[in-house]
């Protein structure tokens, strides 16, 4: 994936929370790569065309939380991962890390709607089968942290 990508225009037709899980995702694919803080990676974030149609204070929540909780969110993807965290890609790494936030500290947002925005942005910006790895891994995190939400799933 070239760095281009990552500053596509968002897709059309999409919600402003989609768009903020956009953005979100481009903010931590910086940080990762460019190891910036937070608040140099939002500004650059912000200015980018099309922000003006995302959920602003959900981006933020999204980027600021998954930068600031992303040791203990790594350490509850590790176990779920068949390689360690230096060899995901940078895309899945960011995707990963955006989910297992939104899982963790957003139970407002259905278990399969965060995989399912995470494989979308996934199959968006990431390689071929990226998304069927992160669908997988997320699933895993999902039973873990709301084993009430997917077991209940489960039984429809």
């Amino acid at each position: 994936m070239t760095d281009k990508n990552m500053h596509a225009n968002p897709s059309k037709n999409r919600t402003p929370r989609h768009r903020a899980r956009e953005f979100a995702l481009q903010g931590l694919y910086q940080w990762l790569l460019n190891n910036e803080p937070a608040r140099i990676v939002a500004a650059n974030i912000r200015s980018a065309h099309g922000f003006d149609k995302a959920d602003s204070e959900f981006f933020s929540a999204l980027l600021n939380g998954a930068i600031s909780t992303s040791v203990e969110l790594r350490e509850s993807i590790a176990p779920l991962i068949d390689r360690s965290i230096a060899e995901l890609s940078p895309i899945e790494h960011a995707v990963l890390l955006l989910g297992a936030y939104e899982l963790k500290n957003h139970p407002e947002v259905p278990y399969r709607v965060v995989i399912n925005e995470a494989v979308e942005l996934t199959k968006s910006f990431g390689g071929i089968d990226g998304h069927k790895y992160v669908n997988g891994v997320l699933d895993k995190l999902a039973q873990r942290l709301r084993p009430d939400e997917a077991a209940g799933d489960q039984r429809r």
